[in-house]
């Protein structure tokens, strides 16, 4: 299967996953108000942060490991294991500082959360190991289930009254589907599993010494802003917040689609000792990176308070907060290529320095900025702290790889975004002006799609390299008549 279109299903399967998810979120929002989405983010905040203890890089080992095609098998059992000892750990000490858990949350939480962390646990295993085996499409497939699954259970959950808990009971049977499907489908895509050696734990435990801080980036860049407010600010601010990035996150999905379709194939690459290939892949990753992003911050910061709008009216303080998030999602999306690339070719000490770098300031930053200027200074923080790592992350690997930046094609999906903003900015202004179209939803949902429709054809006339990139990726049946 091509990388695109691998990509492309991953990508649309993750779209689908996220956009049941932002509906279960407005429907928490508006039924249960900011203060229950403020607390049922903290609860997701200590279940993001307790599963880098319980995963210390081991899922990103078992991802290298197994897509290395030596033994797969033998080191997903050995990842297992590993992981199975940490969550027994975590689970005994969220007991042991139940109290302590349960008043920071607002809610008698302790017992889903050792719950929420052993199906989260096991759902990181299950996709490390799909991608691994080079099943990125799979793996992709399976997000909107967990998602799909979760939402919906939480969505019966609470017409049936059982408010935050049902949220939380909701979040680990979605997540448990999930873990037993994937379970199903490595099982066949393993070949067979024999005792793990010392060896087999020294070859993980050596890479995830290192990984281990990539998945600690990655909570931070998500958590350490909500982690922060939970202290200097009301639980409605965090629900504000929380809306915010939930609209930002929904952006950068093509960028982590991207990179893990890449990884697999940078990883064998990078053993066949193929640096040119593998520099290609580099500028094919950071022509894309920003490919739905660009496009996400203009029309973000123009629609930004009729989207929190529909999560409800007391929403739309978060507008500016939005912008700024989207604008960390995209210099997010570039960085993850820099060192999704050095993980992929063995480098995980560079990449371990670059993530540092991101996590000190990152933590420096949001307790300095949110102390002077609330949950604003969160966003600025968020953002500032990706732009630091932005640069390390490009000094470190020009250091190891040659590659170079792709100034044109990001430069066409910079133009082709200013075009669609002037087109639904001026869509936005003859509504109000003219139009006075009553329903929110709607005016949105036009405005979105023309342009996109804008954004795209204006790329495709300006862009040989997108032009050539789709006509590529299309079904086989349809290219002869392009």
């Amino acid at each position: 299967m091509r990388l695109g279109q691998t990509s492309v299903i991953h990508f649309a399967s993750r779209i689908f996953s996220s956009a049941l998810g932002f509906v279960a979120t407005i429907y928490i929002a508006r039924l249960l108000g900011a203060d229950a989405l403020g607390t049922y983010s903290l609860g997701l905040t200590v279940v993001s942060w307790l599963g880098i203890v319980g995963n210390m890089g081991i899922s990103g080992a078992i991802r290298k490991r197994v897509s290395e095609d030596e033994e797969p098998g033998t080191y997903a059992l050995a990842g297992v294991i590993v992981m199975s000892a940490l969550f027994v750990v975590l689970g005994v000490s969220l007991v042991t500082f139940r109290q302590e858990v349960n008043e920071y949350v607002g809610f008698p939480a302790a017992g889903f959360l050792v719950l929420m962390v052993g199906a989260s646990l096991g759902v990181n295993v299950v996709m490390s190991l799909l991608d691994g085996r080079h099943l990125v499409h799979i793996s992709g497939l399976l997000s909107p289930v967990k998602t799909g699954g979760r939402a919906i259970l939480q969505i019966g959950a609470l017409s049936l009254s059982l408010g935050i808990a049902g949220l939380f009971g909701g979040y680990i049977l979605g997540y448990l589907v999930v873990v037993l499907l994937g379970v199903v489908v490595v099982a066949r895509n393993l070949e067979t599993v024999s005792r793990p050696t010392r060896k087999h734990f020294k070859d993980l435990l050596s890479y995830a010494k290192y990984s281990w801080l990539g998945a600690l980036r990655s909570r931070a860049f998500n958590w350490v802003d909500i982690a922060v407010l939970g202290f200097f600010v009301p639980q409605s601010f965090i629900g504000f917040y929380s809306a915010s990035w939930n609209i930002a996150q929904f952006l950068i999905l093509f960028g982590g689609s991207l990179s893990r379709t890449l990884f697999p194939e940078m990883s064998k690459l990078s053993e066949d000792k193929n640096s040119e290939a593998v520099s290609n892949l580099v500028d094919s990753a950071l022509s894309y990176a920003g490919l739905i992003l660009i496009p996400g911050l203009i029309g973000g910061t123009i629609l930004g308070n009729r989207i929190l709008r529909i999560y409800g009216p007391d929403f739309e303080r978060a507008t500016a907060v939005l912008s700024i998030l989207i604008m960390a999602c995209l210099l997010q999306a570039y960085q993850a290529q820099l060192t999704n690339t050095l993980n992929a070719i063995d480098r995980p000490e560079l990449s371990f320095r670059i993530n540092a770098v991101f996590i000190v300031a990152n933590v420096i930053l949001n307790v300095i900025l949110i102390y002077f200027h609330g949950w604003v200074g969160a966003a600025v923080a968020t953002a500032l702290s990706v732009a630091i790592s932005l640069i390390v992350g490009y000094v470190t690997l020009s250091s190891t790889v040659q590659f170079s930046i792709p100034f044109g094609e990001i430069g066409r999906q910079w133009f082709a975004a200013g075009l669609m903003g002037i087109v639904v900015y001026t869509g936005l202004r003859i509504e109000s002006t003219y139009l006075h179209i009553s329903h929110n939803l709607a005016i949105i949902f036009m405005l979105v799609i023309l342009g996109a429709g804008v954004y795209f054809f204006a790329l495709l006339a300006i862009s040989t390299r997108f032009r050539t990139t789709v006509m590529d990726n299309l079904p086989a049946r349809f290219t002869p008549s392009l």
